[in-house]
């Protein structure tokens, strides 16, 4: 089974937190840094990779799973 990653994109002035091949968003936030936080939660729940995405909207950043099971809260 391959497990999806969480992705961070722009959407309309706003980001949105998707997975991939999905086609709708899970949420969309107002700022990039809030749905970054909402993605970690969602992919470390998931243990699938996060990536990160610029406002041009390639990807700038990918998070494998097993960093942020290194960085989870405690």
């Amino acid at each position: 089974m391959s497990k999806k990653g969480q992705h961070v994109v722009p959407s309309g002035g706003k980001w949105s937190v998707v997975r991939a091949g999905a086609a709708r968003a899970s949420g969309i936030y107002k700022t990039q840094k809030e749905a970054i936080e909402k993605a970690t939660d969602i992919a470390r729940n998931q243990q699938t990779e996060l990536y990160i995405h610029g406002r041009d909207g390639r990807i700038r950043e990918r998070i494998p799973s097993s960093r942020l099971r290194s960085t989870a809260k405690r």
